[in-house]
């Protein structure tokens, strides 16, 4: 598995595992059973009960070629639709738990989609997906010529690093801050503290704990209101999180 290194519009790196060849090709073939049960349910409902080709009958071909095309072209852009709906993610690949990702840390977005959609032609379509699935086995980021093309990669969401690795901090939508002046902070002084804070915490070194405590009040001016050294640092945390993604 290819792992890779992504930094966050918050300039944080977090890692994530590329999505296998078999990952992939598990949505691919499940977006496929979707759209040929949209193509018979189209045909049977259109085609067999409605009997819309005698009404076609009469007209010029470029008239019937516009109606087909109308009809089926859920199917022709259903990778496009979807991934740009549900940023990065078709039905496939929302079951298998895997997800486009742009390898500069932004969001993907409609352009990158699109330029992944034309290559479907060459990746999936042509010399029965060879060209696809040899990219991916022998790119460095597992990335198809779509992918090499739109600056994306595809991960798995199952395998991603823990949130401990990095200085973010799980927060709820209803959380309230207690410590404004947490974001004199840098990110790197955010690191700093998580690291050193799970390490004393690992040893129960409470010196460590108390020291660090003492770095942060001298540095920000803030004044420890839990009365608990190990709960100041993870409130610390939380706002810093709090104020910087809400900024």
């Amino acid at each position: 598995m290819s792992e890779l290194s992504i930094n966050t519009t918050q300039n944080v790196k977090i890692n994530f595992i590329a999505a296998s060849v078999g990952e992939r090709l598990g949505a691919f073939f499940i977006d496929l059973a979707i759209i040929f049960c949209y193509w018979l349910t189209v045909s049977l409902v259109i085609f067999d009960w409605l009997q819309v080709e005698r009404i076609m009958a009469n007209i010029d071909g470029w008239s019937k070629g516009a109606i087909y095309l109308f009809i089926y072209s859920p199917i022709i852009v259903y990778s496009l639709v979807l991934e740009s709906v549900f940023e990065g993610q078709s039905m496939g690949k929302k079951l298998v738990k895997i997800k486009v990702v742009k390898i500069d840390g932004y969001q993907a977005g409609f352009g990158d989609y699109l330029v992944r959609w034309f290559f479907r032609v060459i990746d999936f379509f042509s010399l029965f997906g060879l060209p696809g699935i040899i990219a991916v086995i022998t790119s460095q980021k597992s990335q198809r010529l779509g992918d090499m093309a739109a600056g994306t990669a595809v991960i798995t969401l199952k395998n991603k690093i823990n949130i401990s690795h990095t200085i973010l901090e799980e927060i709820g939508d209803s959380y309230v801050p207690t410590y404004p002046l947490v974001i004199k902070l840098s990110d790197n002084d955010m690191r700093i503290i998580k690291e050193t804070y799970q390490k004393a915490e690992a040893k129960n070194d409470h010196e460590i704990i108390y020291k660090l405590v003492a770095k942060i009040e001298n540095v920000t001016g803030i004044k420890n209101q839990s009365g608990n050294n190990s709960d100041f640092i993870r409130v610390i945390l939380k706002d810093y999180n709090f104020y910087t993604q809400h900024m």
